[in-house]
């Protein structure tokens, strides 16, 4: 039987820490998180591995490498409110309560959003709360956000998203090419943004976030 607490010190000391992830804070919440818990239970024992893990078709886990460099750019700080774009099963969502002051997530599948509502309840985290909801339009009624992060790949960023942005808020994702992909921060300066290169990454791409096709006539 795996024994999950070495496991997730391993995954912490030889895919987080060697990855430039420096931050303590981001450290201690993946040190933390169970991510046994947020995986499918015939998943459980490779929930720990350097790879992606399924969660449902089109749908994954990103590595703890990708997602911990996600936080590192993200710079999320304790009073951060923060977006959290198809967190699937709610793995990201914990680990950004430990980070931020509060995290809305948005799940566009009922049955993840309801699966992670129940575990982030039964981690007793108080300071975050996952619905089922449009990943595409975020949630702007509880916005604008300090930090959004969306949990897969995308082709185009739907002005929705950026519009949610606070003045100095930063969006963190990985824009995919065919199969190639970068993990990419937007920032938001008044009603200016910008946007910088942070690390090859690749990740499935989201449902209602592909590129249209273009027709040829």
């Amino acid at each position: 039987m795996t024994d999950f607490a070495d496991a997730r010190r391993a995954m912490v000391d030889c895919q987080v820490r060697p990855s430039d992830v420096t931050r303590y804070p981001i450290i201690e919440a993946m040190l933390w998180a169970p991510r046994e818990l947020f995986v499918p239970r015939s998943r459980r024992e490779i929930a720990y591995a350097e790879t992606e893990i399924p969660l449902a078709p089109g749908r994954a886990l990103m590595t703890a490498r990708v997602f911990a460099k996600m936080l590192e750019a993200a710079g999320i700080g304790r009073g951060d409110l923060v977006l959290d774009v198809a967190p699937g099963t709610g793995y990201s969502t914990a680990v950004l309560a430990r980070l931020a002051e509060a995290v809305v997530a948005v799940e566009p599948d009922a049955q993840m959003a309801a699966t992670a509502q129940g575990l982030l309840d039964q981690l007793e985290v108080m300071n975050a709360a996952a619905a089922v909801g449009d990943a595409t339009a975020g949630d702007p009624a509880h916005g604008p956000y300090d930090a959004i992060l969306i949990n897969g790949g995308v082709e185009t960023l739907p002005q929705a998203l950026i519009d949610q942005l606070k003045d100095g808020g930063r969006l963190v994702a990985v824009f995919m090419n065919g199969a190639a992909g970068q993990c990419r921060m937007i920032t938001r300066a008044g009603n200016a943004l910008s946007e910088r290169y942070v690390f090859d990454a690749t990740a499935p791409v989201l449902a209602g976030f592909e590129r249209k096709a273009a027709f040829a006539f």
